[in-house]
């Protein structure tokens, strides 16, 4: 029988958070004192003059060593030096999710006091494959193997412009993928509506916006992951009706989400169409549209669609 989860957490589970100088200057003593560590980078938006500072960024580290990383991956005691352990992922061991990147040994830890270390650990001899991170810190280089890295910026992270086929498939799916949105919203089907809603129809609204975002900006501003910098950077207009595309668990704010996204993804296509000379698909948007309104208007258990 599994444990009883404890609702009334103890009080000593809540340690004082590190600062941040406190947590580099951890990563950089276990460095020094272990021979087989070399090196050291950080990377992400500790590592980005633009990121927003704050008490809950994660601490991007890369250790490069001598020989192997393979001791590092058995010896799973080893993270613990950099405190108590909240939880712990080990991505090159998951099956479910399976690994994403080609990892040496990567612990990912969350410790007790809130703070977060994604610690990847590289033989020296793989930095050539890793260093067009543009948002990379040399902390330590014990050889002088790494040598002087450019300032840090957000070059490898500014999205692209999009050329005549990027535009047209974005447009294509995502009016191809609105009307099953429709249907399970219809057939009163909320997880499989909002994962259409969520997963792939946003995807490819998001998708249009970071590109007007980037004609907007020249292409020089990286918008954030997932849009988290969207509201710095869509008219305030634009912002607002993004907004209205979350919905909760409401099938009627879901069909006026579904209709939102419809109405803001119009906007900036036509934008983004306008400014390279592509052709936005209006039939397809009209007749599509069309059906979703028709679909949205069926009574319940309707055997016709007239």
């Amino acid at each position: 029988m599994s444990p009883a989860y404890n609702e009334n957490i103890p009080n000593s589970y809540e340690a004082p958070l590190r600062s941040e100088q406190e947590m580099l200057d951890l990563i950089l003593t276990v460095a020094r004192a272990d021979e087989r560590i070399r090196a050291v980078v950080l990377n992400g938006s500790r590592a980005n003059p633009n990121a927003p500072r704050d008490l809950l960024q994660d601490f991007d580290v890369i250790y490069l060593v001598r020989g192997s990383s393979e001791p590092f991956r058995a010896d799973r005691d080893w993270i613990g030096q950099f405190g108590e352990l909240m939880i712990l992922q080990l991505p090159e061991e998951m099956g479910d999710p399976p690994p994403s990147g080609n990892y040496d040994a990567v612990y990912l830890a969350q410790f007790m006091d809130g703070n977060r270390i994604d610690l990847s650990v590289y033989p020296l001899e793989r930095w050539p494959e890793l260093k067009n991170d543009s948002l990379s810190v040399l902390l330590l280089d014990k050889d002088g193997a790494i040598g002087a890295l450019p300032p840090a910026s957000e070059a490898s992270y500014l999205p692209t412009p999009p050329d005549a086929k990027a535009f047209a498939d974005c447009c294509n799916e995502f009016w191809w993928v609105s009307p099953y949105a429709a249907k399970g919203l219809w057939r009163r089907e909320l997880p499989y509506a909002k994962a259409m809603l969520d997963e792939y129809v946003r995807e490819q609204l998001m998708k249009m916006l970071r590109w007007q975002i980037g004609i907007q900006t020249g292409f020089k501003i990286n918008p954030g992951k997932e849009g988290k910098y969207f509201e710095r950077y869509l008219p305030p207009e634009q912002w607002a009706l993004l907004l209205r595309t979350y919905a909760d668990a409401d099938y009627s704010r879901n069909w006026d989400a579904l209709e939102a996204m419809g109405a803001l993804f119009r906007q900036a296509a036509c934008f983004v169409a306008e400014h390279y000379g592509f052709d936005y698909p209006a039939g397809e948007d009209e007749r599509v549209s069309a059906f979703l309104r028709r679909i949205r208007a069926l009574p319940p258990g309707a055997k016709t669609l007239d």
